[in-house]
């Protein structure tokens, strides 16, 4: 089988993973091959996606590098199974390939942590100021509303057990992206958002300090094993998803600074008398009545 111009985001994890494995154990490309009774491009393939590998043939290769049995082990079995296919392959038409990318992450992620400096974030993000923040780089309508369902379609994962944690910079609240009754909307939503059990929203507010540390958006996708998390850093004009350790823990740890200094969470389900001290809900609440 010849090998496929572009790997999905699963074959690429997949043998990013087995790249690891392999020098971890110090075996060479040709060694590696040799199991497979191939040379060291089938591996080289595999390990960069360019090709799926057989579960067998993943079995042997996952017991000779000394990966043990347990979870890891298992889902990169599993991983071997899926077929990389899912809803986002119906919006190849306008979606670019990081965007599906990012699409088929979130569809696997067990837990999802989120830092937005300017926008409010995508999967809590309303039809009208989704359609108002496309519009501003995409003038074609069809191709805004086809990117509009898009994003709407990656929010049904919420609705679901994995857990996502949102951290919007006050600044975000602010800028009417659409005019202040979609913002009204839009503010709504977040509160709303934050009544799912699995959701959790905090405002970084103005006077919470210096920010310039934190100025990036990014996420951090946890997999079924900490071995699969994945770090995505927003950019005008591409996105870079990250998967190395170090960069995952840096980025984790940043984040749990940045809950440290935001407001306390929305709680929806609170009296307006038991604010004893400014939280998220207050400070959301208020910025919306003053549209």
């Amino acid at each position: 089988m010849p090998p496929r111009t572009r790997p999905t985001e699963r074959q690429r994890r997949l043998g990013l993973e087995l790249r690891k494995l392999r020098n971890r154990a110090g075996l060479s490309g040709d060694q590696a091959g040799s199991l497979l009774d191939a040379d060291r491009t089938r591996i080289s393939n595999i390990e960069a996606g360019r090709v799926d590998v057989a579960r067998n043939r993943l079995y042997m290769l996952l017991r000779r590098y000394g990966c043990p049995h347990g979870p890891l082990f298992e889902e990169l079995m599993a991983m071997a199974q899926e077929t990389g296919r899912g809803w986002w392959g119906d919006f190849r038409d306008v979606v670019a390939p990081v965007g599906r990318d990012l699409a088929e992450l979130e569809a696997r992620s067990a837990g999802i942590r989120v830092h937005e400096p300017l926008f409010v974030p995508g999967l809590l993000q309303t039809a009208d100021y989704a359609r108002a923040v496309i519009a501003e780089s995409e003038q074609d309508e069809h191709r805004v509303e086809r990117f509009v369902e898009f994003r709407m379609a990656r929010q049904r994962i919420l609705a679901g057990v994995v857990t996502y944690r949102a951290i919007v910079h006050e600044a975000a609240l602010h800028v009417q992206i659409g005019g202040p009754k979609v913002m009204r909307r839009q503010l709504l939503r977040l509160i709303e958002a934050a009544r799912q059990p699995n959701v959790t929203v905090q405002v970084f507010p103005f006077e919470a300090g210096s920010y310039s540390s934190f100025s990036r958006s990014f996420g951090i996708f946890g997999g079924s094993v900490p071995e699969l998390d994945t770090v995505h850093l927003e950019h005008p004009m591409d996105s870079v998803f990250l998967r190395d350790g170090d960069h995952i823990e840096e980025y984790a740890k940043m984040f749990e600074r940045l809950s440290g200094l935001a407001l306390p969470a929305v709680d929806p389900e609170s009296t307006p008398e038991s604010h004893e001290s400014r939280d998220s809900l207050s400070l959301i609440q208020h910025v919306m009545y003053r549209m």
